[in-house]
């Protein structure tokens, strides 16, 4: 078979060769979300990974409080968030319901540090340029801060899928919640609220 390749490249006739089949989720990942444990083992993790850690931590502590896409993530500018009166409004991609949202004391603590740390840019996220994140630099943050806290191929709508499923299994309502991820459809909330262990918390009385 070597044979045949070499003479063919000499040919110029290279044999058509299938690209590798692509791996599904599923083969590397029980689940698509990660729980809130493993969501603040992330973020310990990224706190100590080196001169960004706390722009880092940042990043994942608002995908996942706000369940953002990655594509709203790095869109994310300071004229969308109040520190004053604690608020932050957010912009959905894929037609998606922008919403306000309010901030809790631990993201408040993390923007002011990041906006002393990358002062001068419009943007949240940025790099040592100033310059907005690429998508590809979160999905590498990511799953740099899921292999430091021994999860595997962790991605960042993973940590979008995690806003779902927690706030479902704390048993908000499903409209809630749809609004509060910018869902047009409530069949897309739904999976959460399918997930949520309460739903069958009575069926046995040991």
């Amino acid at each position: 078979m070597a044979l045949e390749l070499v003479q063919a490249s000499k040919m110029g006739k290279m044999p058509a060769i299938a690209p590798p089949k692509r791996v599904t989720n599923a083969s590397v990942r029980s689940r698509e979300y990660l729980t809130a444990a493993e969501v603040d083992k992330m973020l310990e993790a990224a706190r100590g990974s080196g001169r960004h850690g706390r722009r880092d931590e940042a990043l994942i502590l608002l995908a996942y409080r706000h369940g953002l896409r990655v594509g709203e993530l790095v869109a994310l500018r300071w004229d969308a968030v109040d520190l004053e009166a604690g608020t932050i409004h957010v912009n959905r991609i894929k037609n998606g319901t922008p919403g306000v949202h309010p901030l809790r004391g631990p993201e408040l603590r993390a923007l002011r540090q990041l906006r002393r740390d990358y002062a001068g840019t419009p943007y949240l996220f940025c790099s040592e340029r100033k310059g907005p994140l690429t998508t590809a630099t979160v999905r590498k943050i990511v799953a740099r801060a899921g292999r430091l806290a021994g999860i595997a191929n962790a991605h960042p709508h993973m940590l979008r899928h995690a806003t779902g499923y927690y706030l479902a299994s704390q048993g908000q309502d499903t409209r809630a919640i749809q609004g509060y991820l910018g869902h047009r459809a409530i069949t897309s909330t739904a999976v959460y609220t399918a997930l949520a262990p309460g739903r069958y918390r009575e069926f046995w009385r040991d």
